[in-house]
């Protein structure tokens, strides 16, 4: 088979990391197939390919656009693929060839807030409907859809009507490269001196960080000796600014740390100093950054929505994510003398049915269904 996979948003931080751990563990096992990798110009050059069945296109067009549904059709077309891999919910509408979606999450379908864009509220609202109707298209085209977790695949089925049948579920694993830079580490380097709590990602409104900052005023009143800050490390961005702006509003300033963005190295070092890493989201399709934090024997807090209960069940705390209170007492019980952590044998076990070699696996088996169809 012929297989191309579009991979324009390679060097983004969640579907980036996905794509990153597909294409090098496929290429690991996979020895029949031929695989062609699309990236944008600032991915060419510094992308190596695995080996001889690889070949790499550059597709210089950004994401949702309209040059996407115009150009990209064709620039797949002219590598004659037999199963098209789009790891991202753009699918190209008038892509004629047998295509495989990954959808991670449907949230855009539940927060239609100007507070989610830079854009004004008619020409955003404009975008958001062919997002939808690009969505509705390419699910109802596409030959399978993958999914991350099963409260995706409810939400599809649930809000596009698809067919059980057609949604293949599978799991994200933690990345070789973390768990190889855990053992480099010393516990001695730390690069913050302070205890403190951790948030990893961006500050999308979904993500709750506003509350999150409601419950750090909360949490630092009732310890105002404990000498805690809360780290939100995540690419410095409006969201991001804006949420500074709450922070200082809250007189925050000096117990809150915009940490900026992050590599590998860096995270694994945030992660293993931390009292523990908070995800407060309303909606999420996976929640990999707390399934890293697990991985390097972080202490866990999320908000308590049916994924998180799916994907890491019994090893975190939960809380209200819309109570601050809640949220506050999370906190407050990570600094109880003797409070419970995972028993490590037990948690080794559970991290290890997540494995992106899996998920690999799995999804060339999808790619070899679809082009049987």
């Amino acid at each position: 088979m012929r297989i191309g996979i579009d991979a324009r948003l390679i060097e983004e931080t969640g579907v980036g990391r996905y794509i990153r751990n597909l294409i090098q563990e496929i290429s690991r096992f996979d020895r029949m197939n031929q695989y062609v990798v699309f990236l944008r110009r600032r991915s060419f050059d510094a992308f190596v390919l695995p080996n001889s069945r690889w070949k790499k296109v550059c597709a210089e067009v950004r994401w949702h656009s309209l040059s996407e549904q115009m150009v990209m059709p064709g620039r797949f077309a002219q590598e004659k693929l037999d199963v098209l891999h789009v790891p991202y919910h753009n699918p190209p509408v008038f892509y004629q060839g047998h295509t495989v979606i990954t959808i991670h999450d449907l949230t855009i379908l539940h927060f239609n807030t100007g507070k989610a864009t830079l854009l004004p509220q008619p020409i955003y609202q404009l975008k958001r409907l062919g997002y939808w109707l690009e969505l509705w298209i390419g699910l109802r085209k596409a030959k399978r859809v993958i999914v991350v977790s099963e409260a995706t695949k409810r939400e599809i089925m649930d809000h596009f009507h698809i067919s059980p049948e057609k949604i293949v579920v599978t799991y994200e694993g933690v990345d070789e490269k973390l768990s190889a830079e855990n053992k480099k580490q010393t516990i001695e380097h730390r690069l913050i001196k302070s205890p403190y709590f951790l948030y990893v990602g961006n500050a999308y409104p979904h993500k709750n960080l506003e509350t999150l900052l409601e419950a750090w005023k909360l949490f630092i009143a009732g310890n105002s000796v404990s000498g805690y800050k809360l780290v939100l490390a995540g690419n410095d961005d409006f969201f991001y600014r804006r949420l500074s702006q709450k922070a200082r509003d809250l007189e925050l300033v000096g117990t809150v740390k915009f940490f900026g963005a992050a590599d590998d190295a860096t995270l694994v070092n945030l992660y293993r100093h931390a009292a523990a890493f908070v995800f407060p989201s309303l909606m999420e399709g996976f929640g990999l950054p707390a399934l890293e934090a697990l991985s390097v024997g972080c202490r866990v807090l999320v908000s308590d929505i049916p994924v998180f209960h799916e994907i890491l069940g019994s090893f975190v705390t939960y809380f209200d994510p819309r109570s601050p209170g809640s949220i506050a007492a999370a906190l407050d019980g990570v600094l109880i003398p003797d409070s419970k952590k995972p028993e490590a044998n037990e948690l080794s076990t559970f991290l290890g049915s997540y494995s992106w070699l899996r998920m690999a696996k799995e999804t060339r088996e999808t790619y070899e269904r679809s082009a049987r169809l």
